[in-house]
């Protein structure tokens, strides 16, 4: 409008006006800002100005601690994990309570009797199974929350394994095994990355032979060549030389412990062979589904 009211209304000093607190931009700890930039509006057009808000030393104490805390997340925690069966109908308990942890590039040997419940134990870890009770967390994600289609993409992402049966495609090449992983997620070029790790298991000439052209020991190349290509958190390996002889068993062992130092990956193994379990830093004993031996507990 126009008039003396008007020009009465654009000279009211604002004073009465509270002005809001500025909100830290950057994460809290504790309700205390650890940083960051902070807006205060300066007019109702919209315009704002920025200022930096000193970081509070608690908070930066307290943020710092938190940090610390993750970089030392298990990349596997088992706990309390029970798996029972229905056998003619009474109930059989393959594990019973079986409970460990592993950090980042640990190496682990799971050793014990046929029965004892090892490749039980492998597949759960791993999410192909289902717990009765206990839970199983994976690189920081519980499995007993996820749906099937949930725990496959989160193996897709972060897991790699070695089978005792090689477990090839046999109508697909070396080259194309070793893809396969990336391959079901989608993901594009491929080849280069396969290829590379081909040449690094001694494969480079035979990156196009099928598995039926392969020996035992070159498809077992093959085999850990595919369970690195995804870059993985962790490792399962499951008899990984039990079907090869001596030399060959000893030089593949040589290639799995080297690939998963050169990429700081999580192992779990499960055999009957202890030269190739003592390898391991750690080594957790079963016996009748449960822990009797751990070289590594505290």
């Amino acid at each position: 409008g126009t008039g003396k009211h008007a020009r009465a209304h654009r000279r009211r000093p604002q004073f009465h006006r509270e002005r809001p607190r500025p909100q830290p931009a950057g994460p809290c700890v504790d309700g205390e800002p650890t940083g960051g930039y902070a807006t205060t509006p300066r007019s109702r057009r919209g315009r704002h100005h920025y200022r930096q808000t000193r970081p509070h030393a608690g908070a930066v104490a307290r943020k710092e601690a938190i940090v610390g805390d993750a970089a030392f997340n298990a990349v596997l925690e088992v706990r309390d994990l029970t798996k029972t069966y229905r056998s003619g109908g009474l109930p059989l308990t393959v594990l019973d309570g079986v409970g460990f942890r592993l950090q980042a590039g640990d190496t682990c040997a799971i050793v014990g009797p046929s029965g004892s419940g090892k490749t039980t134990l492998l597949g759960l870890c791993a999410g192909l199974d289902r717990a009765t009770s206990g839970w199983v967390s994976l690189d920081g994600v519980r499995l007993d929350e996820l749906d099937e289609d949930q725990r496959a993409r989160l193996r897709g992402e972060r897991v790699g394994f070695v089978f005792q049966t090689f477990q090839l495609v046999p109508t697909l090449s070396a080259l194309e095994n070793v893809s396969v992983p990336l391959e079901l997620r989608g993901d594009r070029g491929v080849e280069n990355r396969a290829a590379e790790l081909l040449d690094r298991v001694g494969l480079a000439d035979r990156r196009h032979h099928y598995p039926v052209q392969l020996s035992g020991g070159e498809q077992q190349r093959v085999g850990l060549a595919r369970a690195f290509i995804n870059h993985p958190r962790i490792l399962f390996a499951d008899e990984p030389t039990g079907n090869l002889d001596t030399d060959t068993g000893s030089a593949v062992e040589d290639l799995l412990f080297a690939l998963n130092k050169e990429a700081g990956t999580t192992l779990v193994l499960v055999t009957h062979d202890l030269e190739l379990a003592r390898r391991a830093h750690r080594l957790i004993r079963l016996r009748g589904g449960t822990i009797v031996e751990d070289s590594g507990a505290a």
